[in-house]
């Protein structure tokens, strides 16, 4: 081997991290979880009545008391939320809720189609339970309800 001459400059590796994999990873993950999101909201079908109030602030999970169409009460606490519920049984679970956990936010998430005399026994059933403070949930109105409508003369 006399021939053989080692070379001037010898090829040192690259010591840095190629991070582009990792992050078309992320923006993968980030993809599913933002089509995922809303596919998991869970409760009963109501359609809910279009107001401009603003949303209130929570830090906690709120306990929602749904009233649908037909008048019906169901709560989304517990493994049965999808049934629903008699009077009592409200009073009962709503009492339990704010015993262990006093602040806690109280919703009410009615149709509506619903009478009004369903909503009232509702928020009656809420304060039975010991609830002093609770709000309604509703939409935000779209642009066909603000259409100009004509003056009475």
């Amino acid at each position: 081997m006399a021939g053989f001459t080692p070379k001037k400059g010898k090829r040192r590796l690259a010591a840095e991290m190629n991070v582009v994999p990792y992050i078309d990873v992320m923006l993968v993950l980030l993809v599913i979880f933002m089509v995922t999101a809303p596919l998991l909201t869970q409760g009963i079908d109501v359609e809910l009545p279009q107001t401009s109030a603003a949303p209130l602030p929570s830090d906690d999970e709120p306990v929602t008391l749904f009233v649908d169409a037909g008048g019906r009460y169901f709560l989304d606490v517990g493994s049965d939320s999808k049934k629903p519920l008699e009077d009592q049984a409200v009073v009962d679970r709503v009492t339990a809720i704010l015993h262990n956990k006093p602040q806690t936010l109280i919703l009410i998430r009615a149709d509506k189609a619903v009478p009004y005399n369903r909503v009232a026994n509702g928020m009656s059933l809420l304060q039975q339970a010991g609830a002093a403070k609770f709000g309604f949930v509703t939409d935000a109105p779209t642009a066909a309800t603000h259409a100009i409508k004509p003056k009475q003369g």
